[in-house]
């Protein structure tokens, strides 16, 4: 797992006068493509590093990642399919995935 770049990054980010948010897995149960601790730093523009999941999945942390720097409130994510929509989010054998995002101030 590959932390210290992503956070590195979110630092060079604002240091440069972005906002930046951060997303973190939390926790997951079943089959997860990436395991706890696994970051995904994202910029006012939508540009994005690092990976929590895949998938919509992804697109989705992405979306509340914005919002979280709008609003500058943290939020609590968790995504769960069937193992029949596995593949269509991008998690796979059905499994759950708990994703804490935060603006960094």
């Amino acid at each position: 797992m590959q932390t210290t770049g992503e956070l590195e990054q979110a630092a060079a980010w604002r240091e440069a006068g972005h906002a930046v948010a951060i997303a973190t897995v939390v926790k997951t149960w079943g089959s997860s493509p990436r395991p706890a601790g696994s970051h995904l730093v994202v910029r006012d523009d939508t540009l994005f590093v690092g990976s929590v999941s895949g998938g919509c999945v992804e697109g989705k942390v992405v979306e509340a990642a914005l919002d979280a720097m709008e609003d500058g409130e943290a939020r609590m994510l968790e995504f769960g399919v069937s193992n029949e929509q596995a593949w269509e989010v991008g998690l796979a054998c059905g499994g759950r995935v708990q994703i804490y995002v935060e603006p960094v101030r």
